[in-house]
């Protein structure tokens, strides 16, 4: 008897079609549902419908969803879909995340994950890993791309070194134009991405540099040499990335050699390395003038995020003390008069406010070398205007409100003198401050903002309280 194949489709899972999915909402927002249906999928293993739900993901969307999952989730993911997952989607998401997903794969499938990456991507990876499964991955990787990756990883962190693309084209000064572009057309191995030819002599030392236009636009039997720029764009290895992306940002480059300190030619910086660079320094600034540390992430732990804002809170309750110990020292002005007390957080709010504008712009300034010995005076003298201008008008507003409040002309005219001494003195110490500290070697935007709230909060109250106390015991 032949037994009938039963080929009822399988029902489908619950839900939403995948077709009828869509991973962002109108607002960019990502999909709950799109969501689900990728844990769904990773749970039952079902790689072909995973594949579907994320096939033609650019990196930056697939980072995103990596992030989004579970954390068990995550390096399940990358397993199911094996080949078709673009590792460099690694590089989009936070730090603390791709160390934990590295941590769940076999060394093997980093391995081959990497090689198949542009070399600063494979560097981001890489140094994320501890120095054993580092090893082990680069010992997996054949000789070439070995040694070329552990040389970027042997330059200093944050160095051009590390950012930099050892894929690039170099030739010699006697090929032709003909000859070049033959070469261009019939190897295999070329960049990715590439804006320049390099022009090397037989011990690698960078000679020169050719802009793909010039070189279209040249006649085939004309040499190299002869429509090279002598002096290329180039930036050392070991030079810090902050002042490798000035240097692109001042001109205005897509592409710079990089060089090591015998001007050989190892390696090529691109303008999407510098927006990268440029988003993380300006991150890195912001996040240290609140006194948040450059490093964390949202996806950091409850007890890690605490240690690392608690050095900076320790420090600004050491001053709030100090202020606290100037308010106590005019206890008795206090207790004759109400009004004071009322009207001291304004003097401090407005302070604070005015000394942390002065600040930011001053800090980012100092970052962007946009100031320095050459016009800090200048710029010591406007801000200063500022503040004398503000304080001018401010205690004209608040002395008249003030008078009005408390039906006296006396109090109206001390909050107004106040004003416009703490407005002053903030403006000069929001400056002040982070150039003494840059001169002193200290990031200023790391330690200019308890500074500078401190010290106006403690000058508002001393001047205020000084000023009342002088002006009612006459």
């Amino acid at each position: 008897m032949l037994e009938v194949e039963d080929k009822t489709p399988l029902p489908k899972p619950e839900g939403p079609d995948t077709e009828s999915l869509v991973f962002r909402d109108e607002e960019g927002d990502l999909n709950p549902d799109f969501l689900a249906a990728v844990a769904d999928a990773i749970e039952a293993s079902e790689t072909e419908r995973l594949q579907a739900l994320v096939e033609d993901f650019h990196e930056s969307d697939l980072g995103d969803l990596l992030e989004a999952l579970a954390p068990e989730h995550r390096p399940r993911l990358i397993e199911l879909l094996g080949s078709a997952f673009d590792f460099t989607a690694l590089t989009e998401v936070d730090e603390a995340v791709r160390e934990e997903i590295l941590e769940g794969l076999e060394a093997e499938t980093v391995a081959e994950g990497v090689r198949d990456l542009d070399s600063d991507d494979a560097v981001i990876i890489l140094e994320s890993l501890p120095e054993e499964d580092k090893a082990e991955v680069l010992e997996k990787l054949p000789a070439i791309e070995r040694v070329a990756l552990q040389r970027s990883l042997d330059y200093p962190e944050d160095s051009a070194g590390r950012r930099m693309q050892t894929e690039f084209i170099a030739v010699p000064p006697f090929w032709t134009v003909g000859q070049t572009i033959d070469f261009m057309r019939e190897t295999d191995e070329l960049p990715e991405t590439f804006y320049e030819i390099f022009i090397i002599d037989p011990a690698g030392h960078l000679l020169g540099a050719v802009a793909l236009d010039r070189l279209l636009r040249s006649k085939r039997p004309v040499t190299i040499q002869e429509i090279m720029d002598d002096e290329p764009d180039r930036v050392e290895a070991t030079e810090h990335q902050e002042e490798v992306a000035r240097l692109f940002e001042r001109y205005n480059l897509v592409s710079a050699a990089v060089v090591d300190e015998t001007n050989r030619l190892v390696g090529v910086m691109m303008v999407d390395d510098i927006v990268d660079v440029l988003e993380e320094e300006a991150d890195a600034d912001i996040k240290q003038l609140g006194g948040v540390k450059s490093d964390e992430e949202l996806s950091d732990t409850v007890f890690y995020t605490q240690r690392s804002r608690f050095p900076w809170l320790f420090v600004n309750m050491c001053t709030a003390l100090i202020a606290a110990n100037v308010i106590s020292l005019f206890e008795e002005s206090l207790e004759k008069m109400v009004a004071l007390a009322i009207l001291m957080p304004i003097v401090a709010s407005m302070g604070g406010n005015a000394g942390t504008q002065t600040m930011t712009v001053a800090v980012r300034a100092l970052a962007t070398r946009e100031l320095g010995r050459t016009n800090a005076w200048r710029i010591i003298r406007r801000e200063a205007g500022v503040g004398l201008l503000n304080g001018l008008v401010f205690a004209v507003i608040m002395g008249l409100l003030a008078g009005i409040w408390f039906q006296s002309i006396e109090i109206g005219f001390v909050i107004g003198l106040a004003l416009i001494g703490v407005l002053l003195f903030a403006a000069l110490g929001g400056i002040f401050v982070p150039l003494t500290l840059n001169r002193l070697g200290v990031d200023p935007a790391v330690s200019s903002g308890p500074f500078v709230t401190s010290i106006t909060d403690i000058v508002g109250f001393f001047t205020f309280l000084g000023i009342a106390t002088v002006w009612f015991n006459l």
